[in-house]
């Protein structure tokens, strides 16, 4: 099958995928259609997570699809990386509540867990029966976390003891299992921990008051004397450089996002200025709102295009930490432009939630700077091209 491209698709990118992948595609395009967008901003607007959709989400069996024998041979990148478009583009909040789960938190066992972790884990999260969360920023460290981790481990025979902060961790609030970076006391290495949401030495607070992601439920935790059994202790991430390979993953899936979510609003602009008047005539026919039309497809274009080759990358092994970085960096910019043109064609009416646009405008904020800021992200590629760290 050939799945009808979204208006944003110019070149059709989509047609890359196999009919397999499209069918796959087509069913999650029609869950955020009748699922998704008719609750996204009420959920938004009350900074809420619409708990009671999550059966249904995991009714689209997509969440193990990246992960080889939790439920099947993995899935292409592309793939993966144009459900998360899809998701976006329905709602930012949503797709990050799932990259979450999907990708940092199921990425961590994936990569840095041992064999029998992953079976005790992947499968039940592939479910969605288990939720996880990613907790690696904390209150002093965000763009310096790798040399700045305060979160402690300290082993005590069959136990760890954690004891720090995290913060900005998303479903944090509600998951099942939160995935806890801390640096070991005894030898100063970063580890990673699967923390049970039920445990006494853990708290979560909802961090109140955003203007972007407001359906996301970020939160600070304070691990206090928190005991996790060495067998919970993921097994082979050994240093900041296993952290990493996840993140390296997850990069990609913010491009995705961020493509997503400026295509949303530059389709909702074209639309309103199709049926938007003034002067008598319809403001599409304008020369300078044509401009600002194409200057947002452009981006979006290149944005795909981006996306997509870092993802054939990714699947023949030839992806680095600088590919990942230049994406998130470039496509992240070129949305913070997208959206920003696109509040400026339905004017006014941009700063009003009913619509559309003004969602997209503020949760781009939060994909802008989380994954790496720009500037660190420019740092990576920067010492890549040259040569030279610039880091200080």
């Amino acid at each position: 099958m050939t799945i009808d491209p979204l208006p944003g698709d110019f070149f059709h990118y989509a047609d890359a995928l196999t009919g397999d992948e499209q069918e796959i595609l087509a069913k999650v395009r029609d869950f955020c259609r009748t699922e998704i967008a008719p609750i996204a901003l009420d959920a938004w607007t009350r900074a809420e997570f619409p708990h009671d959709i999550v059966p249904r989400f995991a009714a689209l069996d997509i969440a193990a699809l990246p992960y080889d024998g939790v439920a099947g041979p993995a899935a292409r990148r592309t793939l993966i990386g144009f459900l998360s478009m899809e998701l976006a583009h329905a709602d930012p909040s949503l797709n990050s509540f799932f990259g979450i789960h999907n990708g940092l938190a199921m990425g961590s066992i994936d990569l840095c867990g041992s064999a029998e972790q992953r079976e005790r884990w992947l499968p039940a999260m592939g479910r969605m029966e288990k939720i996880g969360a990613f907790g690696l920023t904390e209150p002093h460290g965000g763009s310096d976390v790798a040399q700045g981790l305060e979160t402690t481990a300290r082993r005590e025979g069959d136990e760890w003891v954690l004891n720090g902060g995290k913060r900005w961790i998303g479903n944090a609030t509600f998951a099942d299992l939160v995935v806890v970076w801390a640096r070991d006391e005894a030898d100063s290495r970063v580890k990673g921990f699967v923390v049970e949401q039920d445990n006494p030495g853990m708290t979560t607070t909802k961090i109140e008051n955003k203007i972007a992601l407001r359906t996301v439920q970020n939160a600070d935790i304070v691990l206090a004397g928190c005991r996790v059994p060495e067998a919970d202790r993921l097994q082979e991430a050994n240093s900041f450089k296993d952290t990493n390979k996840v993140l390296r993953r997850t990069r990609g899936g913010v491009a995705w996002g961020a493509t997503g979510t400026m295509m949303a609003a530059y389709e909702i602009a074209l639309e309103y200025a199709k049926e938007r008047e003034q002067f008598g005539r319809p403001i599409a026919g304008f020369q300078l709102v044509q401009d600002l039309l194409v200057r947002m497809l452009g981006n979006v274009t290149a944005s795909l295009g981006m996306a997509v080759r870092l993802a054939e990358m990714q699947d023949a092994g030839t992806a680095g930490d600088d590919h990942a970085a230049l994406a998130k960096e470039f496509t992240t910019t070129r949305m913070r432009e997208t959206v920003s043109l696109a509040r400026e064609v339905v004017g006014g009416n941009g700063v009003v939630l009913d619509y559309g646009v003004a969602k997209y405008f503020a949760d781009a904020e939060a994909l802008y700077s989380f994954e790496g800021t720009r500037q660190i992200n420019t740092l990576v590629v920067g010492r890549s091209i040259t040569g030279h760290s610039a880091f200080v």
